[in-house]
């Protein structure tokens, strides 16, 4: 496999995005059906394979049966890129079942986030794949428009390989360069020590949470610290860390969190805040496994197209 990774093809108008749960059910039928609009509005058809009603437990079908579903819509040449419907726990229990050299063969985008970070990091280490963490399509009708539209951007190639958010903190500046990796920090932590832990030694690491209190987040940072996976890392993205709608607690949160980080990295490289990607409205997407340069004085994020190879 190259040391590059490779980029799927673009989408067109017309073109087929498949659906599908790879971990647990549906919980927000309406959101759904939103999701579905919205992807057909701008000119996409849908394709939904495996359940897709609200159902009880915590998984949408088996692993075996949510790993076929995947199979499916990937060894389908009609679908062009394939979206989560929604995350919650589950992409752990399957990665073992799934067809690496498929994926690898037939190029397509896979996109979402939250436990969804555990198939996207392993698409890109196992498959050679740029995947993006971005929006899925119960989260489309809530997400921001310009989260909605960088994550359409990334999939029909019109995207801006320059990002400025609004709001960005620079905990610690300085230039870093490396490929993305990351997203959901509990996700994240779940693959250490396993054969799907990928090096993140010279890359940009983007972490995010929600629904964790902060000694538990404490006890993960504390975990990747002690572990060594801070240590020779080229950037550190801090995006949404988030307890629900309790404004004020979110932000005493977040701040406890920085300064958690700020505790543990070594120094080295630049760290950020409050960059727009996690469980909230605000979700830009990143390809996942495209090389970055963090440049702090500008506050701006830029995405290195000559460091993938176009499928």
């Amino acid at each position: 496999m190259s040391s590059q990774p490779v980029l799927p093809p673009r989408l067109r108008r017309g073109d087929t995005i498949g659906l599908f749960c790879p971990a647990g059910p549906v919980r927000d039928a309406e959101r759904l059906r939103a999701g579905v609009r919205l992807i057909e509005d701008l000119g996409f058809m849908v394709q939904i394979q495996g359940p897709a009603a609200p159902g009880d437990g915590y998984l949408a079908d088996s692993d075996e049966q949510r790993a076929a579903h995947l199979h499916e819509l990937w060894s389908d040449a009609e679908v062009k890129a394939i979206v989560a419907i929604r995350g919650g726990y589950g992409c752990l229990r399957m990665i073992d079942r799934l067809d690496w050299d498929l994926f690898r063969q037939h190029p397509k985008f896979l996109v979402g986030f939250s436990d969804v970070t555990v198939l996207l990091n392993c698409l890109v280490d196992r498959a050679g794949l740029i995947a993006i963490h971005g929006p899925m399509a119960g989260t489309l009708a809530r997400s921001d428009e310009r989260s909605r539209a960088s994550l359409f951007g990334l999939l029909t190639g019109t995207s801006e390989e320059r990002i400025k958010p609004r709001g960005l903190e620079v905990l610690r500046g300085g230039t870093g360069r490396g490929r993305l990796i990351g997203g959901n920090l509990t996700s994240l932590l779940h693959l250490l020590a396993t054969p799907w832990e990928r090096s993140w030694d010279g890359c940009i690491l983007v972490l995010e949470d929600t629904n964790e209190p902060l000694y538990r987040i404490d006890r993960m940072l504390t975990h990747l610290s002690l572990a060594g996976r801070l240590s020779r890392l080229a950037g550190l993205v801090l995006g949404d860390f988030d307890l629900g709608g309790d404004h004020v607690g979110n932000l005493w949160l977040q701040e406890a969190v920085w300064a958690r980080v700020l505790e543990l990295a070594p120094p080295g490289y630049p760290i950020w805040a409050r960059f727009p990607v996690g469980h909230r409205e605000r979700n830009l997407a990143l390809p996942i496994g495209v090389e970055a340069k963090m440049a702090s004085d500008a506050g701006a994020l830029e995405l290195l197209s000559a460091s993938v190879i176009l499928a």
